[in-house]
């Protein structure tokens, strides 16, 4: 949701930073000419939302607050983060990922998506000059040193759900945010959420259903919506402040440009994980029919199947008991993808451990039932694309069961023959 591109991370913190060393009254008073008992009667305070990029952490738009009087016109960020800092790729994923606040003169704001060009649509809120001065101290103190810094959480306290909040603190009171448009006005979740804003990006999707489990399926409530800025653009558009006038003033496009942003063209249907993961189920049937038609394993095939399953499983596992991430755990895909898959993939090297490979594929066939009915009860919410995965872990335990126990039976069938013939 961040605004950033990779290549503008430094130097936009390296402007905030220069900001952030300004006293606390440096936005509120830059020229000195203002007394801090009166409120500004110039100053205004709307919301800044950007269309979708191209970047992952671009898909849902980006938002921020503009503050704007006759001395100065500074647009206050939540999005700023430093790819640079020390582990950040391990603490993303341990879910300690820490988000700063900047502000930046509005002229530069702007002519940055006016040269990525995407979209920036400004509304003004609705404020009395009384709280438009609480917003701007609220703004003042979050930019200090000591508290610029916060720790950033995806669905519940990001870019966009920091302005609202903002807004409401400097009312004094909660105000309504109306149902957003098309989609997801109904009932949806916020895995549904992210599939909308991800549709053209389905293996990131793919990636986010494997990693966060339950705690993303259930029914939002409009507020929690705006979690996404760009479903906050359109719910504020309807928005009312506590006494029921309307929260925005107007609208104005600062960037012309499409509302859908610069996002990427669909994916080709042929590349997408579900043609993918059809394609490997049907290898792998094939190859399982082979199988049992030549009475034995085709070892490697559950080597590089199970393997890959119990990487995956590793991953599933970390977030579930290491990572801080709220919506990690509980993720019932544990019971198909863990660290255990590992087990057939080495083993079935092994002759010696046949008798406890069939073991292992029983309990492996009896997880992958339970998880199947979790699923169907509605207890968490399956990506189309983990069904024929599912499928040919399944179809890899009954078939090495069965060849197994068939292989046994022939072996007994034969040394009775043999016995009898000999005695």
């Amino acid at each position: 949701m961040t605004t950033m591109r990779s290549a503008c991370v430094k130097e936009i913190i390296a402007v905030a930073a220069i900001l952030f060393g300004l006293p606390p009254y440096a936005l509120s008073q830059p020229t000195g000419t203002k007394n801090p008992a009166e409120p500004d009667s110039t100053l205004t305070v709307s919301l800044l939302t950007a269309a979708p990029g191209d970047d992952i952490y671009e898909l849902e738009g980006h938002a921020a607050l503009r503050l704007k009087s006759s001395t100065y016109d500074m647009t206050v960020n939540w999005g700023l983060f430093d790819f640079d800092s020390p582990n950040f790729v391990y603490r993303f994923v341990k879910g300690e990922t820490d988000y700063m606040a900047g502000a930046i003169p509005t002229a530069y704001f702007i002519e940055q998506y006016r040269r990525e060009g995407r979209r920036l649509k400004e509304q003004t809120f609705n404020l009395t000059p009384e709280e438009a001065g609480r917003l701007r101290e609220l703004v003042e103190i979050n930019l200090m040193p000591e508290n610029r810094t916060y720790r950033y959480n995806y669905i519940r306290d990001n870019c966009s759900t920091r302005c609202i909040d903002i807004v409401e603190r400097a009312i004094g009171d909660s105000v309504y945010l109306g149902a957003p448009a098309g989609e997801l006005a109904g009932n949806v979740s916020f895995r549904d959420m992210m599939a909308y804003h991800h549709r053209n990006y389905p293996w990131y999707q793919f990636g986010i259903d494997l990693a966060l489990g339950n705690g993303i399926d259930h029914t939002l409530t409009n507020r929690q919506k705006a979690f996404a800025p760009t479903v906050l653009e359109c719910q504020a558009e309807q928005a009312l402040r506590p006494d029921g006038t309307p929260l925005t003033l107007g609208t104005e496009i600062l960037v012309a440009g499409d509302e859908h942003g610069t996002a990427l063209a669909p994916t080709p249907w042929w590349i997408t994980p579900l043609a993918v993961c059809w394609a490997i189920f049907a290898v792998v049937i094939s190859l399982t029919v082979a199988d049992i038609n030549r009475g034995s394993v085709s070892r490697w095939l559950d080597s590089l199947l199970f393997g890959a399953m119990g990487l995956t499983g590793c991953v599933i596992a970390f977030l579930i008991f290491i990572s801080v991430h709220e919506a990690t755990s509980p993720n019932w895909l544990i019971l198909w993808l863990n660290p255990l898959c590992f087990i057939p993939a080495i083993l079935e090297w092994s002759r010696r451990c046949r008798a406890f490979l069939i073991c292992y594929h029983f309990v492996n066939f009896a997880a992958i039932l339970t998880m199947t009915i979790l699923m169907t009860v509605g207890e968490q919410n399956c990506n189309s694309a983990f069904i024929p995965l599912i499928a040919c872990s399944a179809l890899r335990s009954t078939s090495y069961i069965y060849i197994s126990l068939c292989g046994k039976r022939k072996e007994l069938t034969y040394s009775i023959k043999y016995s009898v013939r000999y005695s």
